[in-house]
């Protein structure tokens, strides 16, 4: 996939929260006002924003923390902006569509040998028994298998990116379509996004304030828009080799941008100081509203929130665990100490069943392996109507967030409305389980079940499975509900808790990756807002021919899902079966459930009562319009 995935990694929460929610005790009300600007004194009081871990790096090819996300975001300015499930153009004069011109599809013709992008979306040399699109072919039944010789035509896209002729970094030297294309260089050289890399035949500056992007033949991408490379100022990290930047101030502590604020200090394990930056392009439109910002790093929820209400704190970032707090927050706003901000977005708790592990791919062994208990897609839909995860959201979420039907949240625009979700019903559970064969064999219904029928399963193998997951508090809190709503339809858990390191250790030893769980809670993410249909595709199922590496951690394969999946990939958003095959997946997973969707993750953030414009947006970052934020009297202006 093109999107950046996110493997989610809890830390521990620091309180430990009763499943029936206990508010704690609201903060005494201010006994003094919020500190604002001395009238005349000419003294800025920076706007300070606290963090819930100091940056990893400030290098903005480089593997990026959350918290190094936020303080960018005021560095840099877009390129784009997702803002309520849409892209605006910051940077860019328009956003390149075929409606305006500034994308195009052309005929071009490919040589044995070439590379292009086959049938199933992989990068391929063209030679003999490859499956291609020829050109204008947008769906399985026209697609070919090359026979070494023929003369062929693909589609190849082609995107023209538009700068604004006023960017200038912020030591006053103008930003260009060169610096985009020195960014591309450089994260060729780093094999940063390498999916996109390998994907682009050219990347070019056609002049000063203008770019072009050829895909490889075969390559139709709905996301077009995006392939762009964030400009990286090359006059000033020119002088360095490419491999030094991700340790060299000068990129990695101290970058340079085109955005609202400058890097003034970086003071390790305290803070980082920002200041305004004076050449930024809507200056004249009276941005950014606060001239200094201050990044503190507390990594203490609670040590926050007390910073809040002291006025030491403006803005409590997301990067600080506040999901525990979230009915203390509530509390506050309600006695005006703070404004709450709660939302969802494209990161998902799932609870991944291990239908294929590892073990299998040298062929099932009832004997040697463990019993194939989740084959039967009835076991899977039975299990998902004993997990009570509407108490899960209720209780541990505050009922801040939604079960969710499949794998986009409800406001995405392409999510399936039609869908009918699965509530808890222990009685329709059961009833699946023994369509599956599992019985009461024992007629005791605190025990598991057992296999009498089951296909591929030994007989009177116990329904009792092993669940693995972190040892975060939420997530503890999580298993005891799921263990006692498990129970009711005679569903046996043995639960084991891991450190993140060895939950998510690479494969073939660690358990997620290496495929060895019966059951296995996680959260995945996508830093994007592209439909992730391919995180359960074949292609993505770990194992050692692709070194351990995928999201498709269940072993899912279903060629209907992977075939509606790659063609809606290579279709673009306007084309009429692009909405239908991204639902198409949908529905196919909401009957397969190779993994069952536990809760949308619930992003909270809070600011004291007198900072206006802070837009909490569930698929931007929470700073992405740092130059509107202001305070008191600025709010005004």
């Amino acid at each position: 996939m093109k999107n950046k995935i996110v493997f989610v990694f809890l830390a521990l929460l620091l309180i430990t929260a009763c499943l029936t929610p206990q508010l704690q005790e609201t903060p005494a009300p201010l006994s003094t006002p919020f500190p604002t600007n001395p009238p005349d004194s000419g003294v800025e009081i920076p706007l300070t924003i606290c963090l819930g871990a100091e940056p990893n790096t400030l290098y903005p090819f480089g593997d990026l923390n959350d918290a190094a996300r936020s303080v960018l975001a005021a560095i840099y300015d877009g390129p784009l902006d997702t803002v309520g499930y849409e892209y605006q153009p910051v940077i860019f004069t328009k956003i390149p569509s075929f409606e305006n011109g500034d994308a195009q599809i052309v005929r071009t013709a490919v040589q044995p040998a070439g590379q292009v992008v086959d049938a199933n979306g992989n990068l391929a040399a063209l030679e003999e028994g490859v499956r291609v699109r020829p050109a204008e072919c947008r769906s399985e039944d026209c697609v070919i298998t090359y026979d070494g010789t023929a003369d062929l035509e693909m589609d190849q896209m082609v995107v023209t990116f538009r700068l604004r002729p006023d960017l200038t970094w912020a030591d006053g030297t103008p930003l260009t379509a060169d610096d985009s294309v020195y960014s591309f260089e450089l994260a060729s050289e780093a094999d940063v996004n390498s999916y996109l890399i390998e994907r682009t035949q050219v990347y070019e500056a056609a002049d000063e304030h203008t770019l072009q992007w050829w895909g490889m033949p075969g390559f139709i991408d709905p996301a077009f828009f995006t392939n762009f490379w964030n400009p990286a100022p090359q006059h000033v990290w020119g002088e360095f080799p490419a491999g030094q930047l991700q340790t060299v101030d000068v990129s990695s502590r101290s970058p340079l941008g085109w955005g609202p604020f400058m890097m003034k200090e970086w003071i390790a394990g305290d803070h980082i100081a920002l200041t305004k930056n004076p050449y930024y392009f809507r200056t004249g439109d009276g941005y950014p509203k606060v001239d200094a910002l201050n990044f503190r790093f507390i990594p203490n929820p609670d040590m926050a929130l007390s910073e809040l209400v002291a006025g030491r704190c403006d803005i409590l970032d997301p990067t600080i665990n506040l999901d525990a707090h979230a009915g203390l927050l509530q509390e506050m706003q309600k006695a005006g100490q703070a404004k709450a901000y709660f939302t969802i977005g494209m990161s998902v708790e799932w609870l991944g069943l291990g239908l294929v592990p590892a073990s299998y791919d040298n062929g099932y062994d009832i004997q040697r392996d463990r019993q194939n208990v989740f084959a039967d897609q009835h076991t899977r839909q039975g299990i998902a109507y004993c997990l009570d995860r509407q108490s899960i959201v209720d209780h541990v979420l505050f009922g801040l967030s939604t079960v969710p039907v499949t794998y986009l949240p409800p406001e995405h625009p392409l999510y399936d409305s039609n869908i009918e979700p699965i509530p808890f019903d222990p009685q329709v559970g059961i009833s699946l389980l023994k369509q599956a064969g599992w019985n009461d064999t024992d007629n005791d219904p605190s025990t598991p079940l057992r296999a009498v029928n089951v296909k591929n399963v030994a007989y009177n193998t116990e329904l009792q499975l092993n669940y693995y997951t972190t040892t975060a508090t939420q997530r503890r809190q999580v298993v005891e509900i799921l263990e006692e709503s498990l129970a009711k339809c005679g569903i046996g858990l043995n639960v084991q808790y891991f450190s993140q390191n060895d939950l998510y250790a690479s494969g073939p030893a660690g358990f997620l990756f290496g495929r060895s769980f019966d059951m296995a809670e996680y959260a995945l993410g996508v830093d994007g807002i592209e439909p992730p249909c391919g995180w359960f595709t074949t292609a993505e199922i770990p194992d050692e021919a692709n070194q351990w590496k995928g999201t498709n951690l269940s072993g899912y394969s279903n060629k209907e899902y992977d075939t509606a999946c790659i063609s809606a990939q290579q279709l673009l958003p306007g084309d009429p079966d692009y909405i239908v095959l991204q639902r198409q997946t949908q529905n196919i997973f909401s009957t397969d459930f190779p993994a069952i969707p536990l809760f949308y993750r619930l992003r909270v953030a809070a600011t004291r009562p007198d900072i206006c414009n802070f837009d909490f947006d569930p698929t931007a970052n929470p700073l992405w319009n740092i130059e509107s934020i202001a305070r008191g009297d600025d709010c005004e202006n």
